[in-house]
This record gives structure tokens, C-alpha cells and sequence, in this order.
């Protein structure tokens, strides 16, 4: 049986010293070194107004994580993004629970908003399950193949 993950939602300032590093840790453990990827993670996104952090813990170990942005951040719209998984949680149905989270979170704190998101072009079948269609066509961020997604509210 797996252990279930304990979510938690918080503004940069209601982050502890410890939230932030394992959450900048697990980024950038994904984003920079697996994907060998060199590009400015530290954006100034994660301290703006209207940016919220999703974290999901299990047995005290941070496994799951995504970054929600309010309109006009990133896109006209609501957001997210950085959306990573913790490499021994992938394939057993975290990154399902974080993406109905993370969705979940969207619509309380901006109801019946359209949301946004540049998607890497491999998880487009991820997020047509949840019904986002792409926007754009396929462009490269850093080096990676993205394209915009967009779920209709």
C-alpha cells in the first residue's frame, strides 16, 4: 500500500528556510541536472504576489511539487508550473494526485479561470487527459521541445 502524500499550499512568505530549499533542491535536481538543462531557475517569479507553492510530502520527504501563478504572471491567465516529481514517485500515480491538486488549488484560488501552461512536448498526453488542448504550436525553451496548452473553464 502506498503511503499517502500530505499536501501543502503556501506564499513564499509562509515558507520555512527548509520548504524553500527542498523545493529549490527538488527543482533543480529535475529541471537542471536530469534534464541537463543550464537555464536561470531562480526566475523572481517564486516571491511575486499571487504565486503560490504546492509541496507534497511523504513520510517527511518532499516528492512532489508545482508552482500556481495568478493572471498576468507567466500567461493572461492563470497558471502553473515547475511541476516535478521526485525521480522514485514517478510511475506510481504521484504525478496524477499533483496535477488534480495543483488543479484543485487553481480553482479555489481563481475560480472558473481559464489556466495556461507551457508544457513540454513528451507530457501533452498527460495534460489532454485533463482535457488542455494545445495553444501553440511546438517551440523550444531552453533547449527542450514546449508548447502552449491552455484548460477551458
Amino acid at each position: 500500500m502506498r503511503t499517502k502524500v500530505n499536501w501543502l499550499c503556501k506564499t513564499f512568505a509562509e515558507l520555512t528556510t527548509g520548504q524553500l530549499y527542498e523545493l529549490l533542491k527538488l527543482r533543480v535536481d529535475i529541471f537542471v541536472v536530469e534534464q541537463s538543462c543550464a537555464y536561470p531557475e531562480l526566475d523572481n517569479k517564486d516571491r511575486a504576489i499571487g504565486v503560490y507553492h504546492l509541496l507534497g510530502y511523504q513520510n517527511g520527504q518532499l516528492v512532489a511539487y508545482s508552482r500556481l501563478l495568478s493572471p498576468g504572471i507567466s500567461y493572461k491567465n492563470v497558471s502553473f508550473g515547475r511541476v516535478a516529481i521526485e525521480k522514485s514517485q514517478r510511475g506510481n500515480g504521484t504525478g496524477q494526485k499533483l496535477l488534480s491538486t495543483t488543479l484543485d488549488y487553481c480553482q479555489q484560488l481563481w475560480p472558473n479561470k481559464d489556466i495556461d501552461i507551457g508544457a513540454q512536448e513528451y507530457l501533452v498526453a498527460f495534460y489532454n487527459k485533463y482535457t488542455f488542448k494545445a495553444i501553440s504550436e511546438i517551440y523550444l525553451e531552453d533547449g527542450i521541445p514546449h508548447l502552449d496548452m491552455r484548460l477551458e473553464k
